[in-house]
């Protein structure tokens, strides 16, 4: 095994756990890495009602062709596909896919252990910590997902199972 062969994996490990993860083009003869940002666009620690929590809004951009990993979230995390569709495995539990405001929300269908669905643009998710799942991109847009986040304050984005 070649050095290079070691530190791909060691280094997308690294980029997940800190919030930005890195898949592989199933295209490519020499697999090159394909991106997922996680970009934090705000956020307040202890807000009112949530000490030792920190509460956040994240931009999550999943280039065509990655892959996210097995994960869980320390907390709860509320997901909006604002473009793209992503491929969303659930492996723990269940999930409802929604359609419109909070307030008057549609479920358009749920995700059970073991399914694989797409969640299209202005459809939402509501993730709770004892879920796992894994996630792709297998268009050929990006996928753009604004994520709120509520988890103990210092908690990684993810957790990998």
């Amino acid at each position: 095994m070649t050095p290079r062969h070691v530190l791909v994996p060691a280094a997308a490990v690294a980029l997940v756990a800190s919030g930005v993860g890195v898949g592989w083009s199933a295209a490519a003869v020499d697999p090159a890495p394909v991106v997922v940002v996680r970009e934090l666009l705000a956020q307040d620690e202890a807000p009112r009602g949530a000490p030792d929590r920190t509460l956040g809004l994240n931009r999550v951009t999943v280039m065509p062709g990655a892959r996210l990993a097995s994960h869980h979230h320390p907390g709860t995390q509320i997901a909006y596909v604002e473009t793209g569709v992503l491929t969303y495995s659930v492996e723990t539990s269940s999930i409802a896919v929604r359609t419109g405001p909070s307030d008057a929300p549609r479920v358009v269908r749920r995700i059970r252990a073991g399914e694989t669905a797409r969640i299209k643009a202005g459809q939402w998710i509501v993730e709770q910590p004892d879920m796992t799942h894994h996630a792709a991109n297998r268009g050929s847009t990006p996928v753009v997902l604004y994520v709120s986040t509520l988890f103990r304050t210092g908690a990684p984005a993810a957790v990998l199972d």
